[in-house]
């Protein structure tokens, strides 16, 4: 019997959740004609035949209409207001599914990451696709795979992960082809990856799939040279790369020289760095050099699977590995299946996996951004014996890999890469890939007709106000487009930072010419709004160091341990970023004095943990601490001397003056009347600080909506109108008490 269809009328839908998830929304009364269910595919016929999955629009919307995104839209080869056929399409798992893309996005993105990016949507050959996964109706068995591989994303392809595109170069089944753990995914010209075992329980049709037939093995096949990335096109990992090469070659081809010298090598690594920064790429870039072929697990998908299937895949991948001559079994974010906290029998079986490799003369190769969530079990002499860390880019060289990214793209003459470079403290490779590809859609916006586009200095300022470092965004402090010479007043204070912060961390050079050991930290204090957190967003929006920012309450937990845990966590952070400038807000409530808490000595260990890594063992080289507070005196004085943050700089209340200064930096953007005298109403304000100065002003703007919201400017009598509502902040006896203490300190 022929399947029912009825036509309807394509309405773009504005955005929404599901945007561009291969979701189409239909109302109730046409699912139920068309006996469907939510989360069952659907045929979509316009101009094209694709297909997509069936969700309820709102009961109130017309039943006559079909609700789509402009990524549908564009498969149906239709605009709003065309005429859609829709009918139910059986649920067929697909086979096999071949993708291209970005060439960034292909080297970025394993075939195992993109399958469970596709995981439960239907596409069609021809189709466009997204990366965003179909989470809008996932099956419950299904949800913690879906997160895994929106967090991987996140960190591999960087903040363009969301709006990056793909297409379907072929499906099995052409129409209609359901994407399940058994599909085999790969990209065009590149290695494909399939699941084994069977597929998550299913109670609907949305990810299920027959399990793997018997006698069926997965997809085995090393990665070879021609898939790999070339050492030249990864600048800043020379040194890694030289490294790991030394030791793959002298394991692989030298082997006889080891043994006339009575000794071995174990070929187990683990390479460390923050995501995104090119560790798989490195590894992949350094077989090919050396002629060994690789073969990729992904750990999260493998701690999705159950312990036996998981088991069973890393027995096959490794099997494969020793039976492929030079072989490197790349295993990426290996602290899912080996976690420090609670290794389980997976964990067991890994280090069995890793020790029957490595003794067969294969190598293994583990990265991981979180080191210390790592199993230590697993970095012992027998098996991950070595270390490579792959460190965050600095200025010179985030200069360097946007030279490589920009190779082919057509700049404008007035792009200056050394002030990009300069303006992205804390990206890694892949968001400065994002950044360029941004840069490049901003400049195809702007110039669709024109013959010879180019890329300005103007586009990479947009793509810089929507692109974000993914490394960093647990503890980054927002960088605002401010410098020190936004800060109204505040002279001597703004000076000593300068020649205590910034030269550190600019002029390393400089200090060891002269034999000194540059400043180790900076303590600013002073009463509450008078600026002391704006002068560090300041001297972040320098742009001359990474920036590590947490406030001290932060990281005070109940648990035993994890306090301490969580400042080494930071240090660590901090020392593989370097240059890094890291501020620890309220540091009275991190670092208060010994022996006088009542939390059972969860702040006094903190304090001790926080004294070693500042003056410990571990050297705290291109490092500067800058901590605020404003009850100096409530800080444990063991943190105060030289050597850790020694020196204290008083952030005072503005002055008539330096209130002036601060009301100009505020009005910079408002349209202020000419009856507007702020040179007067500067001296006026005593007791106000910085903080309140701002909120006149805000405040004057605010009476000027009130007036009229037609408003062209901001009056005299709109600013008297804010002086009845903004009334100053300053506690005259807390201000004695820091006056007094600032007094006693010099």
């Amino acid at each position: 019997m022929a399947e029912p269809d009825l036509t309807l009328t394509a309405t773009l839908r504005p955005a929404a959740l599901d945007a561009r998830r291969g979701v189409v929304r239909l109302h109730p009364e046409v699912l139920t004609a068309l006996a469907l269910r939510p989360g069952d595919p659907v045929r979509l016929t316009g101009r094209r035949v694709t297909a997509g999955i069936a969700a309820a629009a709102e009961p109130s919307t017309s039943g006559a209409l079909l609700h789509a995104d402009d990524l549908l839209l564009g498969n149906l080869g239709l605009r709003a207001g065309g005429q859609v056929t829709v009918s139910p399409l059986p649920a067929t798992p697909a086979r096999r599914l071949t993708l291209s893309g970005p060439a960034a996005v292909v080297a970025a993105v394993p075939p195992e990451m993109l399958r469970l990016a596709l995981l439960g949507k239907v596409v069609t050959g021809g189709d466009d696709v997204s990366l965003l996964p179909q989470d809008v109706l996932p099956d419950a068995a299904v949800r913690g795979l879906i997160e895994a591989a929106r967090r991987s994303l996140a960190s591999s392809v960087g903040y363009a992960w969301t709006s990056t595109l793909l297409s379907v170069v072929s499906a099995e089944p052409a129409v209609g082809a359901l994407v399940t753990m058994d599909t085999v995914v790969g990209w065009e010209h590149g290695p494909a990856t399939r699941g084994s075992g069977p597929a998550p329980s299913a109670s609907t049709a949305r990810v299920s799939a027959p399990a793997t037939p018997a006698g069926t093995e997965p997809d085995m096949d090393l990665l070879g040279p021609e898939d790999a990335p070339d050492v030249d096109e990864l600048p800043g990992l020379r040194a890694q790369a030289e490294e790991l090469t030394e030791l793959l070659d002298l394991g692989f081809h030298h082997r006889e020289v080891l043994g006339r010298l009575g000794t071995t090598v174990s070929l187990g690594v683990l390479v460390e760095g923050p995501a995104g920064s090119g560790k798989s790429a490195l590894v992949r870039a350094v077989a090919a050099r050396v002629g060994a072929g690789v073969r990729p697990l992904w750990a999260p998908e493998l701690a999705a699977l159950s312990n036996d299937a998981a088991a069973r895949r890393l027995r096959e991948a490794a099997s494969a590995v020793r039976a492929g001559g030079p072989a490197v079994l790349l295993v990426t974010d290996v602290e899912s299946i080996a976690p420090a906290d609670e290794p389980g029998p997976l964990a067991t079986v890994f280090r069995q996996v890793v020790a029957e490799t490595l003794r067969a003369g294969a190598a293994v190769v583990c990265t991981s951004g979180r080191p210390e969530a790592v199993d230590p079990a697993l970095r012992g002499p027998d098996l991950l014996a070595l270390r490579i860390t792959v460190p965050l880019p600095d200025a010179a060289l985030r200069r360097e890999q946007l030279t490589v990214l920009t190779r082919e793209v057509p700049l404008a003459g007035d792009v200056r890469l050394d002030e990009v470079a300069a303006r992205t403290p804390g990206f890694v490779a892949a968001d400065l890939a994002a950044l360029v590809r941004e840069a490049g859609v901003r400049a195809a916006l702007r110039q669709k007709t024109a013959e010879t586009p180019t890329v300005a200095m103007a586009d990479f300022t947009a793509a810089l106000e929507v692109v974000r470092p993914t490394t960093m965004s647990a503890s980054t402090l927002e960088l605002a487009s401010v410098t020190l010479d936004d800060v109204g007043g505040l002279h001597e204070v703004k000076q000593t930072l300068t020649e205590s912060v910034l030269w550190p961390l600019t002029y390393p050079d400089t200090f060891a010419r002269l034999g000194v050991t540059p400043p180790r930290g900076v303590l600013l204090y002073g009463p509450p709004g008078c600026g002391k957190t704006y002068l560090v967003t300041a001297l972040a929006g320098s742009g001359r160091a990474n920036v590590l920012s947490v406030k001290g309450a932060e990281l005070l937990s109940k648990w035993v341990g994890e306090s301490e845990r969580a400042v080494r966590e930071l240090f660590r952070r901090a020392r593989q970023a370097a240059p890094t400038l890291v501020f620890l807000d309220e540091v009275d409530a991190l670092a208060p004095v010994r022996g006088q808490a009542t939390d059972g000595g969860t702040t006094d260990r903190v304090v001790a943990a926080l004294l070693t890594e500042l003056d410990g063992v571990e050297a705290l080289r291109n490092v500067v601490v800058v901590g605020a507070t404003n009850r100096p005196e409530l800080v444990d004085p063991a943190l105060l001397r030289p050597g850790r943050l020694e020196r204290l700089v008083y952030v005072p209340p503005p002055d008539g003056p330096a209130r002036t200064e601060i009301l100009r930096a505020s009005a910079r953007d408002v349209p202020l009347a000419p009856d507007v005298d702020l040179d007067a109403l500067g001296a006026e304000l005593d007791g106000f600080s910085a903080a309140d100065c701002t909120a006149l002003i805000r405040e004057a703007a605010l009476a000027a909506m009130r007036e009229s919201l037609e408003a062209s400017t901001v009056t005299a009598a709109h600013v008297e109108a804010a002086r009845t509502r903004v009334r100053p902040s300053l506690d005259p006896v807390q201000l004695a008490h820091l006056e007094s203490y600032a007094t006693g300190r010099s």
